[in-house]
């Protein structure tokens, strides 16, 4: 039975909450105009009071107005400028308050009861990648490289990131004019490529000309993105909560690159403005961040000598492609046991034991089991395919590494950018007038990084086109991996990145016939105008709207 109004409120009560919470009698409700340090204070107290929520917020904060500056933080009737500096006054006054709830009723989970969205703009693609690499707790979202021309100028200067070290060195010149040279060969291609695939791939009547459009566009950009170096600017868009920003700070922070220190510092600074008591610790001269500084300083030293002592052995195995080097032989036995788990009384070794013993037809009636009713990728497969493992090694473009480095489900970690294992050519433009042009410029780019790698090996990679090849690996499990297979292989999918999916797939398939149903949604087939379809979808779809 479902308890509703087993708290009682007086009337005047009910007005005042009215405003916080969207139900005052039931026992489900959802908070509302409160900010965040409020909602993350109330949360961490909730779980040591016999007192329901809306009764919490009641007697200990809004009754509580001296101590915890409720009515000005969360202040109505007011305009947005004067409630804003209100409440970050008040919030100051408060700081004891807030701070000492947050700290005193859990651990470092609580400061995943707040959380913020914020803009970063203007930031290198090298350091887009460094903060999103911050895996848990946080939601980022990037300006793609196939919807947008990264040709612009702002005051006759393309937007790449001028890195501070190398501007001030003997560099300078290089890195300046390897960088324009090229946006400059990115943005002549765009019109002679436009209008060979204009071409190749004539326009349709009885398609939408708005949708051609489009996926003409994203093949022309897809087709061209490898020659925008790591310094290209880009923008990001990031919800996250208390613990995801604390420790990327914290990391930030410790970075050698100067880019990455003013992005901690700039971050802190505004996530200071809105949830305070989150972020505080990641401070530089907090003692948290000062132990953590130490830490993760000793422990990048350790790792560099004994890397030194040990990598010194001749390059094996440096072709770029996609390796399955780890799997688990008995991941087909843990896969079929942890299905029949929850649907038993029996332990997970016994079923380990039971399944061990099964003949063949058995198990992948098992298998099927957890299978057959997915009509389609969304249909999400049981928990019990994460109980097999894969490591996977790529040596490919760092396009690719952008778009799949986004999937967070998994362990994942690259190399440093260079230009030692070659580079992406696009098949398109392979034997065409304007393959020439491209290899120059990624030869052109390769002595820049060359030159200024001998000193500066980290500031270099700003120079790094996105065509060349970087060493990257995953550990992910089955479950993670079909979701992955089946999202990228998609037909709208970058060509690169659907290769790799693919890729994957076909190796797990090849070494674990029976996994083979798991990936029943991953599209092996190739496309010429890939985003032609779901572009003429969203036009379809926008225009039901517009005539419903």
């Amino acid at each position: 039975m479902l308890l509703d109004d087993y708290e009682e409120f007086t009337e005047s009560q009910r007005k005042i909450l009215e405003r916080y919470v969207t139900n005052t009698s039931g026992h489900i409700f959802v908070l509302r105009n409160l900010p965040e340090v409020i909602k993350g204070a109330l949360f961490s107290r909730y779980s040591r009071s016999t007192l329901g929520l809306r009764s919490l917020l009641l007697k200990e904060f809004i009754s509580n107005e001296e101590e915890s500056g409720f009515l000005t933080i969360a202040g109505a009737d007011k305009e947005h400028s004067e409630q804003d500096n209100d409440q970050s006054l008040a919030i100051k006054k408060a700081q004891n308050f807030y701070d000492r709830i947050l700290d005193g009723y859990g651990d470092d989970s609580i400061g995943e009861l707040g959380g913020a969205h914020i803009a970063i703009e203007n930031v290198s693609m090298l350091s887009a990648k460094f903060i999103e690499d911050c895996r848990i707790g946080g939601s980022p979202l990037e300006k793609s490289t196939r919807y947008i021309y990264f040709d612009q100028k702002v005051k006759g200067e393309y937007l790449f990131y001028r890195e501070p070290i190398l501007m001030t060195s003997a560099y300078r010149d290089i890195y300046v004019s390897t960088c324009n040279m090229l946006f400059e060969t990115y943005s002549k291609l765009i019109p002679p490529l436009t209008q060979l695939f204009e071409e190749k791939f004539p326009y349709q009547p009885t398609a939408s000309k708005t949708a051609y459009t489009a996926a003409l566009r994203a093949k022309v950009l897809d087709c061209l993105r490898g020659l925008l170096p790591a310094g290209t600017l880009t923008n990001m868009g990031i919800f996250g909560n208390g613990r995801f920003y604390e420790q990327m700070i914290h990391k930030l922070h410790c970075n050698n690159l100067a880019e990455m220190q003013g992005i901690g510092k700039r971050m802190g600074d505004e996530l200071s403005k809105v949830i305070p008591s989150f972020v505080r610790r990641a401070e530089p001269t907090h003692k948290t961040h000062e132990n953590f500084c130490r830490f993760f300083e000793a422990m990048q030293t350790d790792l560099q000598v004994v890397a030194n002592l040990n990598v010194g052995y001749p390059e094996k195995s440096s072709e770029p492609g996609v390796r399955l080097i780890g799997d688990d032989q008995d991941a087909v036995i843990k896969v079929a046991a942890a299905l029949l788990f929850s649907h038993s009384n029996k332990s997970l070794v016994d079923l380990w034991n039971h399944c061990l013993g099964l003949p063949e037809e058995e198990l992948i009636r098992i298998l099927d089991a957890g299978c057959n009713a997915r009509e389609n990728r969304r249909h999400k497969s049981p928990r019990a395919l994460e109980h097999a493992n894969f490591t996977f090694e790529f040596i490919t473009d760092f396009g690719a590494y952008r778009d799949l480095h986004r999937h967070r489900l998994l362990t994942q970690e690259r190399q440093l950018l260079g230009c030692d294992y070659g580079y992406y050519i696009p098949p398109e433009i392979s034997g065409t007038s304007f393959e020439e042009d491209y290899m120059m410029a990624m030869h052109k780019a390769k002595e820049a990084y060359q030159a200024i790698a001998t000193e500066f090996p980290e500031e270099a990679q700003y120079v790094v086109p996105m065509a060349y090849n970087v060493r990257w690996y995953f550990q992910i499990n089955l479950r993670a991996l079909q979701w992955m297979c089946e999202l990228r292989s998609a037909a709208a999918g970058h060509p690169t990145y659907r290769f790799i999916a693919q890729s994957m797939a076909r190796q797990v398939c090849e070494k674990f016939p029976a996994f083979e149903r798991f990936f029943k949604f991953v599209d092996y087939e190739g496309y010429d105008m890939g985003r032609m379809g779901q572009e003429q979808r969203r036009v379809e779809k926008h225009h039901f709207k517009q005539r419903a």
